[in-house]
């Protein structure tokens, strides 16, 4: 099925503004509570009525795609092979950000169509930030084109890490990062959404995580590649729906130097 990414690129940004909405609404009214699901990871009231309005507002500007939604929409999840137009949403990305308070999160909601992301929308309403790609297209930060640097050496590199515990409890991946850290200029853990949207501007030049799932970096994935970076698993493997870990880098030279560090650990 043939999908009009203009079109979905405005139900995107329109369930995106939905979603600010009831966020905005929520910490207006305060007393909402925070739960922990089977895995540990806190959720909230604010998360579940986010996804609904956004599913609402994709089924209504774009029925023929199918929802995988973190909190509501896991029952109507397709599998990687199928044709079917697949929205893929994470409401509030951040969530343990969101309920200290702390404005690292985002709203991300982003297609994968015919086997590939194609529309991403990354809003981060308290940050104040809106991300958005296209296939071919390029990356747009609140309306203004953006672009990664052009940064090959290491010795010149901004490195942004996020969640690492599955890459501390492997011990030759852990001294590859440790000696990768004595490598690069600056090292920093902007996390979330941020470091994204910073590498998409410019602004960082490398990410490292070990422990997200697709619906974190779905919306970013386009933007990342579309921005002018490269955008993987610790592996060198493509984002898929079953993608665990990310290394992105501003260009395809470092990227795949930081990739000959880690790929013989990865892939032994």
């Amino acid at each position: 099925m043939i999908i009009d990414n203009k079109k979905a690129l405005d139900a995107a940004n329109k369930a995106a503004d939905a979603a600010e909405k009831v966020i905005a609404e929520h910490l207006s009214s305060g007393g909402w509570q925070v739960r922990y699901k089977a895995d540990d990871s806190p959720v909230t009231e604010v998360d579940i009525a986010t996804e609904k309005a956004i599913l609402a507002v994709l089924n209504k500007h774009l029925p023929e795609a199918a929802f995988y939604g973190e909190e509501t929409g896991r029952h109507a999840a397709i599998s990687a092979g199928s044709q079917t137009p697949l929205w893929l949403v994470d409401p509030i990305d951040g969530t343990k950000s969101f309920i200290r308070n702390m404005p690292f999160y985002s709203t991300q909601i982003a297609l994968l169509s015919e086997n590939q992301l194609c529309v991403g929308v990354s809003n981060a309403p308290d940050y104040k930030q809106r991300l958005s790609a296209v296939l071919g297209q390029g990356a747009w930060l609140n309306n203004q084109q953006v672009h990664t640097r052009d940064i090959t050496a290491l010795k010149d590199v901004f490195l942004s890490s996020g969640n690492l515990t599955r890459l501390a409890a492997n011990q030759e991946a852990w001294l590859v990062y440790g000696e990768l850290l004595q490598k690069v200029k600056r090292v920093r853990g902007y996390g979330d959404f941020c470091h994204y949207h910073q590498l998409c501007c410019g602004q960082t030049d490398l990410i490292i995580e070990s422990d997200v799932n697709i619906l974190d970096i779905a919306a970013l994935t386009v933007a990342v590649r579309e921005a002018g970076g490269v955008i993987t698993d610790l592996s060198g493997a493509p984002v898929s729906l079953e993608t665990t870990s990310v290394l992105a880098a501003g260009t395809a030279q470092l990227h795949e130097a930081v990739l000959a560090l880690f790929k013989p650990v990865f892939t032994a």
